[in-house]
């Protein structure tokens, strides 16, 4: 299932397209694409640290998220063809250049290769990878990746599969990933912390949430299920205020706007009613076009 790309049920979808005759779901085949990788600054603390996480953007993608803030890897497709062994070269080149981890951005597409890289870098690989997604992944995914994955960093965006739906085109989406996540947890089984910086994580779940506009109810559902069924201690929480209405937002008037400081406040007394207080809350600052790196390319 998880050995090449000839019939494809990497994800959710189970497209099963021959992916070295077309390109599935995802937009993509059975090479790797990359757009950019680098130091990069703008993860949660536990994760960029002061030099930074080493990010690997895959592109393409199993979700149509409408308000993607990597559209264009994701969406359209940009990038550059890169072998196993090249991508196996540019962890380790990030952990050379001082990078506290290797995070997988949006990799789940490219499994069966990116397990094939780690196992080339893994002599020389002395730092946690991180493996950064959307939260819609098989269980059967994410059990593949045993052994290979320090940190698990999904999102979980929507509780409503009227909402995931209409912008990510995953109806799915809260069945799919809530059982995910909980593999994950189980996976790693509690946080581990580095015990020469502390500041940093070296294995276990960041769950993140991005309150999107209009959408506090669904946030605080979200919230009230991570209370009851996740195990406390076991995970942390990161609720993000940073959704940026982007221009191609513009067909979804209801959310072509960014959070207001009532919404993201209200979905924050939340988490604290629930004493969902392990993890990290933003400014409202953070809603900015900055925050996105320059897909340019770089270190590929």
């Amino acid at each position: 299932m998880f050995s090449d790309y000839s019939c494809c049920e990497l994800c959710p979808r189970v497209c099963r397209a021959d992916r070295h005759v077309r390109t599935g779901f995802c937009k993509a085949g059975d090479t790797i694409r990359l757009a950019r990788a680098g130091l990069h600054l703008w993860e949660e603390p536990c994760l960029s640290g002061k030099n930074g996480s080493g990010a690997v953007f895959f592109s393409g993608c199993t979700l149509k998220c409408v308000f993607c803030q990597n559209h264009a890897p994701s969406h359209e497709g940009f990038g550059k063809d890169v072998s196993v062994s090249r991508l196996a070269e540019i962890f380790l080149s990030l952990q050379a250049q001082g990078a506290h981890n290797i995070n997988l951005v949006t990799a789940s597409h490219y499994l069966p290769s990116v397990i094939r890289a780690l196992d080339l870098a893994k002599p020389s690989l002395h730092i946690p990878v991180v493996y950064n997604c959307g939260g819609y992944e098989r269980i059967e995914a994410i059990r593949a990746l045993s052994g290979y994955i320090d940190i698990y960093l999904p999102d979980l965006k929507y509780f409503d599969s009227r909402l995931s739906l209409r912008y990510s085109a995953a109806a799915d989406y809260f069945q799919v990933a809530s059982k995910a996540i909980r593999e994950m947890i189980a996976q790693t089984d509690g946080l581990l912390w580095d015990e020469s910086r502390p500041e940093l994580l070296k294995k276990g779940v960041l769950i993140r949430h991005m309150v999107l506009p209009g959408a506090k109810e669904d946030s605080m559902k979200l919230l009230s299920w991570i209370a009851e069924t996740l195990p406390r201690g076991k995970f942390l929480l990161s609720l993000l205020s940073q959704y940026t209405p982007f221009s191609y937002c513009n067909s979804y008037p209801e959310i072509n706007r960014t959070v207001t400081s009532y919404e993201y406040q209200k979905v924050v007394d939340k988490a604290l009613e629930f004493g969902l207080a392990d993890g990290y809350m933003q400014k409202r600052s953070s809603a900015k076009e900055a925050y996105t790196p320059p897909f340019d390319l770089s270190g590929i």
